[in-house]
């Protein structure tokens, strides 16, 4: 029998995608002894794994963000951003005395009453045990939380279905002159030849030629003459939390990527001769569990662009982006996403409900279906990260649980006095 390791940490974040990454250095650049757990073989998530490279969304408080994408920035006349990231954020993590455990999956959590113990872990050397006074679930799924009997929404009200799953690639062989990009819905190009780019997805949607849960083929630059990144893949009634049905997607958007190209192929000018030339490694989940706090974000917040006494992200900007459950395109406002005001984030929708010391960041955080279609994506995620990584140290410091932390103190790590 493999005896169980045990490893002791002031701050404990298990998930090492943007979110965890910004909380793990931000922790860590406080003096805090540090851990970062992640179950994949590679740092960086949805920016890495999940290939998902545009940053998107807006943040108003200064934040570890802008510093993860300038390092980033300074590899990228060698190395695409995407393998520029692989490479920078474990020095980032490595400069700032992170220790990182790869490969590393997060099994359960021992809990007394209010207070989590010990999170339980497993590797190639088996089990191991994290103690730590305050822990950071930012995985994403919310898989932490969850083990610790935290309170969970998952999907939409009227019908429980959450945003579909897609597979991210990359395609070269573009025509150097043909410069079609397409980032959204409503971002409508002419062709040249009489025809208009949404309008010809629309229609290879109707007829046939793309998959009926595909009506636009976004496509994003990539700094790489003749390449173009591809947002295009969906399928619809994932269960994200259940392996097989994640096979099963897995294997139905690969497929979708052959029509995609093929669609691209025979139909865009200086498109012809395009293959795939990277795609991402595991399925890009776009939302699970969200875990529910002292103050649970809604849509109604950010179209109002809500501003909270306690906002530990201030301005937050990107629309409500619902990528249909249950179809092609968007799910609201006549397949358009809905704009959002800026909006804060506030440091109680950051902390689970009967637990005092854990906090979340990224997708998971305490908001209903709409809301986080808005705050799940990079540049938010990476800003709340680094309220979360703040708030740890203020709460390990001053001896207190997460809600005995001191506002205008954490205000201050955070930017958004």
């Amino acid at each position: 029998m493999i005896d169980i390791k045990t490893y002791a940490f002031d701050v404990i974040v298990a998930g090492a995608g943007p979110a965890g990454v910004a909380a793990a250095l931000v922790s860590a650049r406080q003096g805090m002894k540090t851990a970062l757990i992640e179950r994949y073989g590679c740092i960086g998530g949805g920016l890495t794994t999940m290939f998902v490279r545009p940053f998107l969304g807006g943040v108003g408080n200064p934040n570890i963000g802008t510093e993860i994408r300038q390092r980033i920035g300074e590899f990228t006349d060698f190395m695409t951003s995407l393998e520029s990231a692989k490479c920078v954020l474990p020095i980032m993590l490595r400069e700032a005395g992170v220790r990182v455990f790869l490969q590393t999956q997060v099994t359960g959590v021992r809990r007394k009453g209010a207070i989590i113990e010990a999170a339980m872990a497993h590797s190639r050397q088996g089990e191991i045990e994290f103690t730590a006074p305050i822990f950071i679930d930012a995985t994403g799924d919310g898989d932490l939380a969850a083990y610790a009997g935290c309170e969970i929404a998952y999907g939409r009200e009227k019908d429980g279905l959450v945003q579909p799953a897609s597979i991210m690639f990359t395609i070269d062989g573009i025509d150097p002159e043909q410069k079609l990009l397409c980032h959204h819905e409503e971002d409508y190009r002419d062709l040249g030849d009489g025809r208009e780019y949404l309008d010809l997805c629309h229609k290879a949607c109707e007829s046939g030629e793309l998959p009926p849960s595909i009506n636009i083929v976004r496509l994003y630059e990539t700094g790489r003459q003749g390449e173009r990144m591809v947002n295009a893949t969906q399928f619809n009634h994932i269960r994200p939390l259940d392996p097989e049905h994640v096979f099963e997607a897995e294997y139905q958007l690969r497929q979708q990527i052959r029509q995609v190209v093929f669609f691209l192929k025979n139909n865009i000018p200086g498109f012809a001769d395009i293959h795939v030339n990277g795609s991402s490694t595991t399925l890009g989940a776009r939302e699970s569990r969200r875990v529910i706090g002292d103050y649970i974000l809604t849509g109604d917040d950010l179209i109002a662009g809500r501003k909270f006494e306690d906002a530990v992200v201030h301005n937050a900007s990107f629309c409500i982006d619902i990528h249909n459950p249950d179809g092609a395109g968007q799910a609201e406002t006549d397949g358009c996403p809905h704009l959002a005001q800026p909006y804060d984030i506030p440091y109680r929708s950051l902390r689970p409900l009967g637990v005092d010391n854990l906090l979340t960041a990224g997708r998971c955080i305490s908001g209903d279906h709409r809301a986080h279609a808005s705050y799940r994506v990079m540049n938010i995620c990476m800003a709340m990260g680094q309220a979360a990584g703040a708030a740890a140290s203020l709460a390990v410091k001053g001896g207190t649980g997460t809600r005995g932390v001191d506002i205008d103190e954490l205000k201050q790590l955070t930017h958004t006095v």
